[in-house]
Order: structure tokens, then C-alpha cells, then sequence
């Protein structure tokens, strides 16, 4: 049985209706949530094996705003992108296709390794009035305290994807690691929201296509950060960041910061890399402030 969402309520106020499009040869499934006419609307891509869900605790507490969520090409129900492998290239080329389509103009937003996407899109040209990095790999996969961490990640995506199709299928969506997965990421000591947390990892964590398009989305995950972007965005950008982020340190996020023309920091306590989980409230919270001079019309 399902574990009921702290945040029903609010997400239940909320309209939202399902759509696909064409997208860089492929269909992309998309989820609009909120008025049809606000003043404000936001793009925003999910994270590494996510899909459209795991944002929407934040869109509760953005009502009045039209915030457009796709699956990712290869996740949830968007099909992988036909002939291509899934590189920082395709995924970025896909965005601003999509962008294109559904919403030219919009805020985007990019959480986890959607902040990659989302930066690698923006830095090669996608036209947005202002960036959202939620989460932002801010450092290099292989350096700092969780390489080893992610040495042995690297080695599971690689069993993943050599073993018999069947077996390494099985192995990279199995529920035990899948929830020790989630246990490392949680932070909260709230039991009925670790639970939710947890849950919701169970439920969304292995929707991919295939293991083929998951492997390439990780080597992807881990070949890229968002430092490589930051000098080439010119448009202000907010980063909102964990103060116990495992997968970015917050001395990390403090450098990133500056490798922008133009961005602020807004950093969250007693919270890891599920802010969008474990403290939407306050993300919102900063998106709504920095979103501000955006509903102002201009003299």
C-alpha cells in the first residue's frame, strides 16, 4: 500500500494534466501543473533515476505558478531518444527542443543531475530569463570524501550492465540496494516522512527503460558538473543547497556560486540531497523570492 504524501493536500489544490510531444525525434510524456494563465512559468527536470514525482512535493507549495515537469528521455514514461546515446549532448539537445515545443521562455529548473541538464542547455544557448539549480552537482563525481562511494556506484552500473540482460536487469533494480539507496540520502528523523521518502525511492527509483539507457545516463551523472557550465550562464541564477548534501559538500556549492556571472546561494540546514523530499517549503520559498521581480510588469 502506498505511503500517504505529507503533501497531498496541498498538490491536490493544485490542476495538472498530462500531455506528450515530440521532442529531438522522440515522444516526451509531461505533466503542467497550476494556471494556464500565471504570470510565471517553470521548466524543471528531475534527477538521476527519477521521474516527474519526485518534484512535485516542491510544485505543492508553488501554487499560482505553471511549472512544466517531463520525464527524462529513458525514465518514467518518456521512451529513451531513438539512435542516440544519452550523453550530456543529447540530454541538453533534448531539453531545448522540448523547452522549444511547450514553454520558450519558462524558468528552468534542474535538480541533481538535472542541474547538469539543465545547465549544459542554458550554457549552449537554450533562451530562459532565469536559471534554478536545486541540489546542483556542484563537484566532480571522483574527487572529494565519497569517491570511493562513487567508485563502487561505477562498479554496480558496470555489473548492471555487462552481466546476462536478465540478471543485470534484476541487480540494477532490486529493492534492497534501491533502499539502501534511499537510507543514505534521507536525513529527516521524522518517521512518517523517511517512510514517504522511502517509499517514493520504491516506487519511481527503478522506472527506466532499459539497463543500456541507465548506463549511459550515469557514465553521463558522473562525467559532468555543473562548474563546467557556470562561466557561459548569463542569466541570474539561484542555487539551493543542502548544508549535508553527500553527493555535493556545501564547500563545494559555496565555490560553485562564484563561477557564475550572476547567481546567489541560498543554503538549507539539517538536510541532504532530498531537499526536494525533506524541506520543499523552504525551496519553494526561495524560488518564490527569486522569482519575484519576474511577476513585476516593467514600466
Amino acid at each position: 500500500m502506498p505511503v500517504p504524501s505529507p503533501y497531498a493536500a496541498r498538490l491536490d489544490r493544485i490542476p495538472v494534466q498530462r500531455f506528450e510531444v515530440e521532442a529531438l525525434g522522440g515522444r516526451t510524456a509531461y505533466w503542467a501543473y497550476g494556471p494556464e494563465d500565471a504570470e510565471t512559468t517553470v521548466l524543471a527536470v528531475h534527477g538521476f533515476r527519477g521521474e516527474h514525482h519526485g518534484l512535485e512535493p516542491v510544485v505543492a507549495h508553488l501554487p499560482g505558478v505553471r511549472v512544466i515537469m517531463p520525464d527524462l528521455p529513458g525514465f518514467g514514461e518518456t521512451a529513451p531518444l531513438p539512435g542516440r546515446v544519452h550523453d550530456i549532448e543529447a540530454y541538453a539537445a533534448w531539453l531545448t527542443d522540448f523547452a522549444a515545443a511547450v514553454a520558450p521562455g519558462a524558468v528552468i529548473l534542474g535538480h541533481s543531475f538535472g542541474s547538469i541538464v539543465a545547465s549544459a542547455a542554458v550554457a549552449r544557448g537554450l533562451q530562459t530569463p532565469r536559471l534554478i539549480l536545486v541540489n546542483p552537482i556542484g563537484a566532480p563525481a571522483l574527487e572529494g570524501p565519497k569517491a570511493v562511494l562513487t567508485r563502487l556506484a561505477i562498479l554496480y552500473y558496470t555489473l548492471g550492465a555487462r552481466l546476462p540482460e536478465q540478471i543485470g536487469t534484476e541487480l540494477l533494480r532490486n529493492r534492497i540496494i534501491v533502499r539502501a539507496m534511499s537510507i543514505a540520502m534521507a536525513k529527516t528523523t521524522d518517521p512518517a516522512l523517511r517512510r514517504f521518502v522511502h517509499d517514493q525511492h520504491d516506487t519511481y527509483f527503478s522506472r527506466f527503460a532499459d539497463r543500456e539507457v541507465l548506463s549511459q545516463a550515469f557514465r553521463t551523472s558522473v562525467s559532468h558538473d555543473v562548474r563546467e557550465f557556470a562561466p557561459r550562464i548569463a542569466v541570474p541564477t539561484l542555487l539551493i543547497a543542502a548544508q549535508r548534501d553527500d553527493i555535493t559538500p556545501i564547500e563545494a556549492e559555496r565555490r560553485l556560486v562564484t563561477l557564475f556571472p550572476d547567481a546567489e546561494l541560498v543554503e538549507i540546514a539539517h538536510v541532504g540531497h532530498l531537499i526536494h523530499y525533506e524541506t520543499p517549503a523552504e525551496a519553494a520559498g526561495a524560488i518564490r523570492r527569486f522569482l519575484r521581480p519576474l511577476a513585476v510588469p516593467a514600466p
